[in-house]
């Protein structure tokens, strides 16, 4: 026996008092209906009604049983309620990642875009480098993410591919940060600081390839994680330069862009292929928008927005 839909049946005979009008309003034979309502009784073993050609009154018993199946027929509609915004993406728990040092700015817009477009639902967002993400990924302990390329892991789908040219910090009274854009082949002779290589291996070589491949070979590579320590190394007299997008600007270093923009970060959602449900199409959806608008990142196709100031920290 479906006891909700027995219930549901009850619950309209007793507002309506009525076998007959229940029954109509139920869009159902008034026989039918009661044979379900002698049904219910049986299970219950009472009595539920006095019949009589005045209509039908709950007893004492019925009244009982009325009192408890609200309760436990709205608690079913909440359920199905709740199953169904799972459905359309408007509820539960979608656990995210990005990288480190992102941009608060971007961040936070992320967090606010999908908050907008999925009320109901949580956002557990982390920071994971590239290669944890792909690894948690994999594992199913992540539904989707933002992560740097080359990102080499089978079993992936990806988001729209955008660009996030690099240029180089120096500091401000560096004789490059006199000139407008700075030649790669201008760095020869310097070290060059990195996040490091376990990172985002695949990135850390293609950087260091195109850096050979446009004249400039650091002298050592430095391991650094965020920017404010890049920025103090840089400041502190070493020979040494790093390869970021624009940062936000701070006293004693200054950022030019690269002539020709040979390097570039790429960067774009992921999730598991076949596991985009409704959360994570959402998620894509909010990560886009707010890279394009908060962190100056832009499609290959697409000029770069001149409007836009990039707030991307250091971080493969």
């Amino acid at each position: 026996m479906d006891l909700l839909a027995h219930l549901r049946y009850f619950r309209v005979v007793a507002e309506e008092q009525h076998f007959g009008r229940a029954a109509s309003r139920l869009r159902l034979a008034q026989p039918s209906l009661s044979q379900r309502i002698q049904r219910l009784e049986r299970e219950f073993g009472v009595r539920l009604f006095d019949r009589g050609r005045g209509g039908a009154v709950l007893t004492p018993a019925g009244q009982l049983v009325l009192a408890q199946s609200e309760a436990v027929l709205d608690a079913a509609d909440r359920l199905r309620s709740v199953v169904e915004r799972l459905q359309d993406g408007e509820a539960g728990t979608l656990r995210a990642a990005v990288p480190a040092h992102l941009g608060g700015a971007a961040v936070a817009a992320l967090l606010t875009a999908f908050q907008e477009r999925s009320p109901g639902s949580e956002l557990d967002l982390r920071e994971l480098t590239t290669a944890e993400q792909t690894a948690e990924l994999a594992a199913g302990t992540l539904d989707a993410g933002i992560v740097r390329h080359p990102c080499l892991a089978a079993g992936l789908s990806f988001g729209p591919m955008l660009h996030q040219p690099l240029g180089v910090l120096l500091r401000e009274d560096d004789p490059l940060a006199a000139r407008p854009e700075v030649d790669l082949r201008a760095l020869t002779g310097r070290g060059l600081a990195m996040p490091p290589r376990t990172n985002s291996p695949a990135l850390h070589d293609e950087t260091l390839t195109a850096c050979a491949r446009h004249g400039f070979t650091p002298t050592a590579i430095r391991t650094v994680e965020g920017l404010e320590f890049t920025r103090a190394l840089i400041l502190s007299g070493a020979d040494l330069v790093a390869l970021i997008p624009e940062p936000p600007p701070e006293p004693g270093t200054t950022w030019r862009p690269l002539s020709g923009r040979p390097l570039s970060w790429r960067t774009s959602t992921a999730w598991r292929a076949g596991h985009d449900g409704p959360a994570v199409r959402v998620f894509a959806a909010a990560a886009d928008l707010a890279l394009r608008v908060h962190a100056g990142m832009y499609a290959a196709s697409a000029e770069r927005p001149r409007a836009a100031r990039p707030e991307t920290e250091f971080a493969l």
